[in-house]
Formats: C-alpha cells, sequence, structure tokens
C-alpha cells in the first residue's frame, strides 16, 4: 500500500513537472511569436515605391491602420509616393499618375495667376461698430473679431490655402490642385492680435479666443487642410505685453507662424533721414536677433507704405545697411497696397516692392475684400499641386520669368 502511494506521488510529480515544461515552451513560442509579429511590423518603415495593393496586403496582416491620400504626381498610378508611420498607423500618399490636358482645362490650372497678400492690423473684440461691415474704425485698418472669423471662412470657401510669405518670394507654392494661395500679415503687434489671459498648470501661453491668435488656431483645428499661418510685423513694443512679449515671440516660430520687421518706431520713411533710416530698421532687426535669432524673416513691412516710389534716397537703406557695425539684408518689402500681386514666377515679380489688399469693408468698391475677391475670381493663381513644376495655359509662356522649375502648358 505504501508502494503504490508512493508510486502516485511520484508520478503526480512527474506530471506536475511535464505541464510545467510544456507551458514555459509554450510561452516561448508565444513570445516568439509576439516578437516576430513586432519585428515584421519594424520591417517596413518607408513604402515609398510600393504599389498600393501591397501596402494594403502589408497592413491588413499586421493591423496597421492605413490612411490613404491621393494625389497627381509623374510616379506610376496608384504608387505610394509619400509615407509616414506612426503609432501603428500609416498615413500614405499614392499617385492618381501625371495630370492630363483636360483636367488642367477643367480646374482652371494657372501658377500666373495672382496672389492676394492680406493686409490686416488690430482685430477687436466688440459688437458696437459704427463703421462699415466689420470695420473697427473709419478707414477700416482694424477688423472686428466676428468678422475675421468669417473672413477666414471666406477664403476657405473659395477656395484658398494659406502659405508662409517666405514661401511666396522663394517660390514655393504648396497647396493642392485646383486650390489658391493666399497670405496673412498683420502689422504693428497690437496686442489684441495674441492677446494673453495667462497660463496653464504647465506654463504654456493661453490666449483670447477672440485675439487673431485665438481666432486663427480654432479655425486650425477645424480645418486642419488650411494650413494656417500668418506673419506678424512688429515695432520695438513687440507684442506689446511686455511681461508675456517674448514667450510670444517664441511660441509664434514654434507654432508656424512667422515675425517680421516694422521698424522701431513706426517711421514715416518720407519724413526721415538717411541715417534715422539705418538705424529704425537696423535696429529692429538687432531687437529680433537678441530674442529669436535666425527665427525671423528678413521682410520689412514699410509703415504707411511709404516711401511709395523705390527710387527715393531712403529707400537702398531699407534694403541694405549698416547700423553701428551691425549689417542688415533686407530679402523683400511690403506696401500698404491696394490689390493682388502678381505669381511669383511672373516675370514683373517684384519681392523688394510687394502690394497688399486691406481687408476691410466698403461695399464692393475701393479695392476691398468683396472687390478684390471678385477680380481674382478671373484671374487667380491655380495651383497644379506640385510645388516642383509650373503649370501655364500655352497662352501664358511670354508671362513667365527664367525659372529652374519644371514647365508644363496645356
Amino acid at each position: 500500500m505504501r508502494r503504490r502511494k508512493v508510486k502516485i506521488k511520484r508520478l503526480a510529480i512527474l506530471l506536475v513537472f511535464v505541464v510545467l515544461i510544456i507551458g514555459v515552451i509554450v510561452g516561448i513560442k508565444a513570445l516568439k511569436r509576439d516578437s516576430l509579429s513586432k519585428e515584421e511590423n519594424k520591417k517596413i518603415t518607408n513604402f515609398k515605391n510600393m504599389q498600393l495593393k501591397d501596402v494594403k496586403d502589408y497592413t491588413t496582416k499586421n493591423k496597421i491602420e492605413l490612411v490613404v491620400n491621393y494625389e497627381y504626381n509623374k510616379a506610376k498610378k496608384d504608387t505610394v509616393i509619400e509615407s509616414n508611420l506612426s503609432d501603428n498607423k500609416l498615413t500614405i500618399v499614392v499617385s492618381r499618375g501625371e495630370l492630363d490636358k483636360e483636367t488642367l482645362k477643367e480646374k482652371n490650372v494657372n501658377e500666373l495667376g495672382k496672389v492676394p497678400i492680406m493686409m490686416y492690423h488690430g482685430i477687436v473684440d466688440t459688437t458696437e461698430n459704427e463703421y462699415t461691415g466689420g470695420n473697427v474704425d473709419k478707414d477700416g485698418y482694424n477688423r472686428t473679431s466676428n468678422a475675421f472669423k468669417k473672413d477666414l471662412e471666406f477664403y476657405y470657401e473659395k477656395g484658398y490655402r494659406m502659405i508662409r510669405l517666405k514661401d511666396y518670394i522663394d517660390g514655393i507654392v504648396d497647396v493642392p490642385l485646383g486650390y489658391s494661395p493666399i497670405i496673412l500679415t498683420f502689422d504693428d503687434g497690437n496686442a489684441n492680435n495674441f492677446k494673453v489671459i495667462g497660463k496653464d498648470k504647465d506654463g504654456n501661453l493661453k490666449f483670447d479666443p477672440n485675439s487673431a491668435i485665438g481666432i486663427l488656431e480654432s479655425f486650425k483645428k477645424e480645418h486642419p487642410d488650411m494650413n494656417v499661418t500668418a506673419i506678424f510685423f512688429l515695432n520695438s513694443g513687440l507684442c506689446n505685453q511686455p511681461k508675456y512679449n517674448e514667450d510670444i515671440m517664441k511660441w509664434l516660430i514654434k507654432n508656424g507662424y512667422d515675425i517680421g520687421n516694422h521698424t522701431t518706431n513706426h517711421s514715416d520713411f518720407t519724413k526721415i533721414s538717411e541715417t534715422k533710416t539705418i538705424e529704425v530698421v537696423g535696429k529692429m532687426y538687432q531687437t529680433l536677433e537678441s530674442i529669436i535669432p535666425n527665427d525671423y524673416v528678413k521682410i520689412l513691412a514699410l509703415p504707411f507704405g511709404s516711401p511709395y516710389k523705390k527710387t527715393h534716397a531712403n529707400y537702398k537703406h531699407i534694403l541694405k545697411g549698416n547700423y553701428n557695425g551691425y549689417e542688415y539684408e533686407t530679402e523683400a518689402a511690403l506696401r500698404v497696397g491696394w490689390e493682388s500681386e502678381v505669381s511669383p514666377f511672373d516675370k514683373t515679380f517684384d519681392k523688394t516692392f510687394l502690394k497688399r489688399c486691406r481687408a476691410y469693408d466698403n461695399n464692393g468698391s475701393d479695392f476691398d475684400i468683396e472687390m478684390n475677391f471678385k477680380l481674382l475670381d478671373k484671374n487667380r493663381y491655380i495651383s497644379d499641386g506640385d510645388k516642383n513644376t509650373i503649370t501655364i495655359p500655352e497662352s501664358s509662356k511670354d508671362k513667365l520669368a527664367t525659372i529652374d522649375l519644371e514647365i508644363v502648358t496645356y
């Protein structure tokens, strides 16, 4: 009887041992499978030049979320031209193939059309307004918050997409096929452009939702395809919020906005000397350099739009000078213009003397928003969706400047 009990005990121990061994083996195999699965997911990180069908098969097999966008491109149809894999989500851009002439005509593609550079100043949070439309002052330089919100919706619905002013002067116009570029500029560094109402628990700036930045950031969330951006031209008062000035400037750069020069004290260049011109331009560049070195743009918005001719004695000092040993060079300058500017590929394009559209209401006259966009309906820049090619009607070839990009005509 005792021997029998010992035998049963030994069998039980053996059985437990076998079960443990099997468990370890199964566990090791599971770990290997999991490891192999992870390795397989990591195996392909760049899907460029793969066929869409193969990408779909791969993502289905490896349980990766797939987001597919399309654009016309020289690559063979259904070939991946861009890819981004992040957190088990793959976003790809797939070629529709080359654009044909019928599509170009249908979309009215013309990259020698005009580009609106919109000029804003203050954005005022008020509903009491005695002037025309959204104008806060008689001349319409300042706009209500509600009017600015409507402006952005209007631009969006009309098929405009924002680009940086710097990209425009550099000939980089990256908007989708059939859409048009638009540029937003703000002069004077008004506090209501970026009114700070405090900081959150992590020390991040909190902006008034009815300030220009508050409205732009809200619009950015609602319309991610708008590529929301703008440039702010500052004077010595910077953002006119001494407690937050530097924080605001660094926030703007970090979040896709640009900062330019508007002179130290908003000088009228027709009323100051050449020496003073060098000072107000150079000193402002020095100020920007001290706060956001290499992160500002060397573009200047001319206060009052003066001088009104490039032949003025001060103009050469606006573009280039030496202030107390500090050398500066202005890449582009903006007027207080009235109408849209030509394409950066037009042979008449002059980045040192660019016109702007005043963003104001005047019942469709005197180059207000309504009038300017009616004019643009006839001659607006319409993109081919490829920043590396310039597509224009055959009849416009004589207007084209000498450029390095590939030219497509139809």
